[in-house]
C-alpha cells in the first residue's frame, strides 16, 4: 500500500490500525536544534483523542506518545523522528459481522476490492484514528515554526454543524473561545445551538456532517510554486487526505462563482515598509499558488460519520444473502469537534514543508550556523562533567 507519506522535505510516514497494536509516525527532514516538547505533542494529542466529551466516542483511549528516536538531551538531532501511541481500548468483535458484510459507506468493500484483504477491526487502516500520527507529527512543525525567527500561528474552529452556521468571527476570537466547549466553535452563542443539535441525532441513533473553518498568520510571501506544486494544490491534498473530507476551499472559495472579475480582483497599493501588497483578502492569502503574506484561510467540509446504529441493508458477498445490520460500538455522532486539531496540523505540515523548501528554514539545523559545532544543544562529554 502507497500513499502513507506526506511532505517533500518535512516528510511524514505513518503506519497503524484502528485496532492493531500501535499507531505510529516517522518523521524525516526535521532540523537539529528544536528544543521538542513531548508534553507539547500530548497537549495536541489530548485534544484529538476520544472520549473528551459526551459529543465523542466512548472509546477509552490515553493516546499517551512515546518519542523513541531522533533526540539527544531534549533537543532534536536531524535523525528521524519516531513516535509511537499504543492501542489500549480495541475491540474487534464488534466488527465481526462486517468481515464479508461491507458497512454501508465505509471503505470496507473497496479495500477489500483493491487488496483482495484487509484489516477489519474498526475500519483498519481506514479509520480516523489513524491522524493520531498526523497531530503527533504536526505537533512537531508547530514546534519548530515556533522556534524559528517567523512569527506563523495557526487556528481552526467549528463553524457549521449540519445547517447551524456561526457568524464570521475573528482570528483572536477563534484563539480565545473555541476550546471553552465541546463543539470548538467560537461563537460561544452558536455553539450551543450546535451541542443541543448534536445530542439530538445521537439520541435519534444518527449523525451529522459539518465544517472547520482554518485560518494562518505570519506566513511569508513566495512560499509554493506554480502548478501541481502550488500552496493551494498541497495545501487542498493535505485538507482532503482527512477522512470525511468532502469539501476544501480558500478565500471566496465557492462563493468565487457569483462575483465578476471588477468586483473580485484585489488593488495594489504600498505597505508601510514601501512593499507593494493587495488591497483586501479575498484571494485567501494565495495568489499563482504562491503565499502573498497575508492571512491564509479557508473552510473544508466532513459528512457525517458513517458508523451509526440506525439499521441499515448490505450484502454478504461470503454468504451471497442480503443483510439488515445494525452498526454498534463506539462512535463519534459528529466529525468537526475533534477534526478541529487535525486540520491545524496539517496546516503545521504544509507550511513547514514550504518554509524548508524555500529555504527560510535551514532544513539541516533551525539555527543555520552551518559548520558551528559547540553549540547549547550539542550534548557534553560525560567525561568532562
Amino acid at each position: 500500500m502507497n500513499g502513507n507519506e506526506f511532505g517533500r522535505l518535512f516528510r511524514v510516514t505513518t503506519y497503524g490500525e484502528s485496532h492493531g497494536d500501535a499507531m505510529g509516525a516517522t518523521i524525516s527532514g526535521c532540523p537539529a536544534g528544536v528544543e521538542l516538547s513531548v508534553e507539547d505533542i500530548q497537549h495536541e494529542l489530548d485534544r484529538r483523542k476520544p472520549g473528551q466529551s459526551m459529543i465523542t466516542t466512548s472509546r477509552g483511549e490515553p493516546d499517551a506518545v512515546v518519542v523513541n528516536s531522533g533526540t539527544q538531551d531534549g533537543y532534536t538531532t536531524g535523525t528521524p523522528i519516531g513516535m509511537v501511541v499504543q492501542n489500549k481500548d480495541a475491540r474487534s468483535g464488534k466488527y465481526e459481522p462486517y468481515v464479508t458484510a461491507p458497512r454501508p459507506s465505509h471503505g470496507d468493500f473497496t479495500y477489500s476490492a483493491k487488496f483482495g484483504t484487509r484489516n477489519w477491526g474498526g475500519g483498519g487502516r481506514s479509520s480516523a484514528r489513524e491522524t493520531v500520527n498526523w497531530v503527533a507529527a504536526g505537533a512537531v512543525a508547530k514546534q519548530v515554526l515556533e522556534q524559528s525567527e517567523y512569527d506563523i500561528e495557526v487556528k481552526a474552529h467549528v463553524n457549521q454543524i449540519g445547517d447551524i452556521e456561526a457568524p464570521p468571527v475573528s482570528f483572536d476570537e477563534i484563539l480565545e473561545h473555541s476550546e471553552e466547549n465541546d463543539v470548538r466553535c467560537a461563537h460561544p452563542e452558536t455553539a450551543e445551538k450546535m451541542q443541543e443539535a448534536i445530542e439530538q441525532y445521537q439520541k435519534e441513533g444518527d449523525s451529522i456532517g459539518g465544517s472547520i473553518y482554518f485560518e494562518a498568520q505570519g506566513v511569508p510571501r513566495g512560499l509554493g510554486a506554480p502548478r501541481f506544486d502550488s500552496f493551494s494544490a498541497r495545501l487542498g491534498q493535505a485538507m482532503m487526505a482527512v477522512p470525511a473530507a468532502t469539501a476544501f476551499e480558500f478565500g471566496l472559495g465557492r462563493e468565487a462563482r457569483e462575483w465578476t472579475g471588477s468586483d473580485r480582483n484585489e488593488n495594489w497599493e504600498f505597505d508601510e515598509e514601501g512593499d507593494p501588497r493587495p488591497v483586501g483578502n479575498k484571494h485567501g492569502g494565495i495568489q499563482g499558488g504562491i503565499t502573498t503574506g497575508q492571512p491564509i484561510y479557508g473552510e473544508m467540509t466532513l459528512h457525517a460519520p458513517t458508523s451509526i446504529p440506525k439499521k441499515q441493508r448490505t450484502v454478504d458477498w461470503e454468504t451471497g444473502e442480503e443483510k439488515e445490520i445494525q452498526v454498534v460500538g463506539r462512535h463519534d455522532p459528529v466529525l468537526p469537534p475533534r477534526g478541529v486539531p487535525v486540520v491545524e496540523a496539517m496546516l503545521y505540515l504544509t507550511i513547514l514543508d514550504f518554509m524548508l523548501l524555500g529555504g527560510h528554514i535551514n532544513a539541516d539545523r533551525l539555527d543555520g550556523a552551518v559548520g558551528e559545532y559547540d553549540t547549547q544543544y550539542h550534548p557534553s562529554s560525560p567525561q568532562n562533567e
